[in-house]
């Protein structure tokens, strides 16, 4: 409940900020170059901001201790682990934390490849051998190496802006047929519930294209991990998350994927299903 509060809470604040920005600017929300404004401001704004704070927002969100002088070994093996692989992948060391959860979880988030975080729970460094934890530090540090942050974030900033504009768009066509031209330079409640019932609908069919290019950036991670420790110790660590979720955490998501069978739901999952990655690298 503190992350969806935490999670909120942060994305209204963007949200107000923004539009008090556009209010000073004296942007028209009812005219077709408004609407695009609007919708690219919220749109690429939104989203970068969002990048910009994502380390702190993992921090508080997650409750992670970055580990600045690791107090035992466990700690010492995690920095040094991340430093070499870093190292090799040609980017700037990411802090390393740790957060308390049973799940065998982990991730990386971060503005750019020299300024990135991450971060493994403590149910992962309790449920996995040494080997396979390694290799799943080495998939959260190909994901930074790979700027796969940066790449969703533009896509996902494109995406909402085609999102809002559209919806936008179409809620002014409808509330013009409605109400005819009486409100159509000002306040009005049928555009604004069609363009919240727009900017759902479409937001909810956009996800796919978000969660394909996440797939995607999925296998190249997996792929610089093969690079970086092995093929076999990413397939093992691969083997150890299907084993953990088909007894524990079916249907729910990992840090490596969702179980989840063939339906229309892995259209929206942004992780392959595990048997697939495990085949990739084969």
């Amino acid at each position: 409940m503190k992350r969806v509060l935490l999670f909120l809470a942060t994305n209204l604040a963007i949200m107000v900020v923004l539009s008090i920005i556009l209010s000073i600017l004296g942007v028209s929300s009812r005219s077709y170059a408004g609407m695009l404004t609007i919708a690219a401001v919220f749109g690429f704004g939104g989203s970068f901001i969002s990048l910009y704070i994502s380390k702190w927002m993992a921090k508080k969100s997650t409750g992670a201790y970055v580990i600045e002088q690791p107090r035992n070994e466990t700690e010492h093996w995690l920095v040094s682990t991340v430093a070499e692989q870093a190292q090799k992948a040609g980017i700037k060391m990411p802090e390393v934390a740790i957060y308390d959860s049973p799940e065998i979880n982990a991730f990386a988030t971060g503005p750019s490849k020299n300024d990135s975080l991450v971060a493994v729970s403590s149910g992962l460094l309790a449920g996995m051998s040494q080997s396979e934890a390694e290799a799943v530090l080495a998939h959260e540090v190909s994901h930074v190496a790979n700027g796969d942050m940066v790449t969703l974030t533009l896509i996902q900033g494109v995406v909402n802006t085609f999102v809002i504009f559209i919806s936008k768009v179409l809620a002014n066509i409808v509330d013009g047929f409605l109400n005819g031209d009486e409100e159509s330079e000002g306040f009005s409640w049928t555009y604004m519930i069609f363009d919240i019932i727009f900017q759902i609908l479409f937001g909810f069919l956009a996800s796919m294209i978000v969660a394909y290019f996440s797939r995607k950036r999925e296998y190249a991670a997996d792929k610089g991990a093969a690079e970086l420790v092995g093929a076999h110790k990413m397939k093992a660590a691969l083997e150890r998350l299907r084993s953990n979720q088909e007894s524990k955490l079916e249907g729910s998501m990992t840090a490596f994927g969702i179980a989840s069978g063939k339906s229309v739901v892995d259209l929206f999952a942004s992780h392959p299903p595990l048997e697939q990655r495990i085949s990739a690298l084969s």
